[in-house]
């Protein structure tokens, strides 16, 4: 395994790449930020643009992988799909006809994306999940609306009292609850779990943008058996592949599925460990092999982990060359213009202590946003000083 190729395709792939290095391989990567953790990371790489509304172009980017498969010292095992690409399983079949997906196909994520299959699907196993519809409720007070296919909390939003008609937007009943996500790595052979406590990083306008993730969450153990028997199912009915994730909001020791992400996720950074055995059992898992056997073999995630991500809520940034600390990830290169609310960076903690750590998150958020506004506050009045 050492040494082999593998393409990678995501919004942001940083998280990946590190996995995959890790794991003794040579990731090839394209992502839309090309931070400069992500580039060293990489044994190669391209940054290409793309929207988050409606992801990748499918042109730019076959070309872009077309040519890291050219370079390549070997030719690519495959290629791992990160965020971007549920909103448009066409451009993952077009992949497919190019390159060896390594985890779920087209067909697999229109199902689990497509609201009316997969809630439909929901109801046929049983599984609680708030109420679904693809047309406007006639009172929105209490619905969300929500995009097929986004990512990131960013394509949800309160339903409007006359929301105009899109086939791409469905309607969900808002409904109290914690947020817990269950990392899976499913395969025909297997499944294991591990769980996360997530929170949001709201603004007026996004109010359930992501904010950040802490595991592994200790849960009573009848809710973590039913949590599990949930997503077996699910897994089993979609026949999902690889490293995906269960989103459920807990309420009164009750739990209902939201979504499921049919892919690696936020949660890698929480739960992967020094020898990339998540991105091997991703790998594992499409060759048809037995991933939960290599896990309870050879995965050792720390006590607890959080992983964070710092947005530019404090107005436009252009960044400059900084000393990033240590605990800094998808560090953006200097000069890298970030327009307001967009993703600046990851900051991350580990600890003994789920509560502690997002804590320490918490704090490092603040430092890191007080280091790169000051900075680049210095910087800009020093060359407007007078000379």
């Amino acid at each position: 395994m050492s040494g082999e190729t593998v393409l990678i395709a995501a919004f942001s792939a940083r998280a990946l790449a590190a996995s995959a290095r890790r794991a003794g391989f040579l990731p090839l990567v394209v992502d839309c930020f090309g931070d400069a953790d992500t580039v060293a990371l990489a044994h190669a790489s391209r940054c290409l643009p793309a929207r988050v509304q409606v992801g990748f172009t499918a042109r730019p980017l076959l070309a872009a992988l077309e040519s890291l498969a050219a370079e390549a010292p070997s030719p690519p095992i495959g290629l791992v799909l990160g965020a971007g690409f549920e909103c448009n399983p066409r451009l993952v079949a077009k992949l497919a006809e190019r390159f060896s997906l390594i985890g779920n196909d087209a067909a697999t994520i229109r199902r689990a994306k497509d609201p009316g299959q997969f809630f439909a699907l929901l109801e046929t196993l049983g599984i609680p999940f708030p109420e679904t519809r693809l047309d406007a409720p006639a009172d929105p007070d209490g619905w969300l609306m929500k995009r097929i296919g986004g990512s990131g909390g960013l394509h949800v939003h309160p339903c409007p009292a006359k929301p105009r008609p899109d086939p791409r937007r469905y309607f969900q009943r808002q409904i109290p609850g914690a947020q817990i996500s269950l990392l899976g790595l499913v395969s025909e052979k297997s499944a294991a779990f591990a769980a996360s406590r997530q929170w949001t990083s709201p603004l007026p306008r996004r109010p359930f943008r992501f904010g950040g993730a802490a595991g592994s969450l200790p849960i009573e153990e009848d809710l973590e058996a039913r949590l599990i028997e949930m997503s077996v199912a699910v897994a089993e009915a979609l026949a999902l592949c690889g490293i995906v994730s269960f989103d459920y909001l807990v309420h009164d020791g009750e739990a209902a599925l939201l979504e499921v992400n049919p892919r690696p996720g936020a949660t890698l950074d929480v739960f992967d460990d020094a020898t990339g055995t998540l991105f091997k059992a991703h790998v594992e898992a499409s060759r048809g092999g037995d991933p939960a056997a290599l896990l309870s073999a050879d995965w050792h995630p720390p006590i607890a982990r959080a992983a964070a991500f710092l947005y530019a809520d404090r107005g436009p940034l252009t960044t400059v060359q900084v000393d990033w600390p240590d605990w800094v990830a998808d560090r953006p290169r200097p000069g890298s213009a970030i327009a307001a609310g967009q993703p600046l960076a990851t900051v991350v903690a580990e600890g003994g202590d789920i509560d502690q750590v997002e804590a320490v998150c918490a704090e490092r958020l603040g430092m890191l946003e007080a280091m790169l506004y000051d900075t680049q506050n210095a910087q800009g009045n020093a060359q407007g000083a007078p000379q």
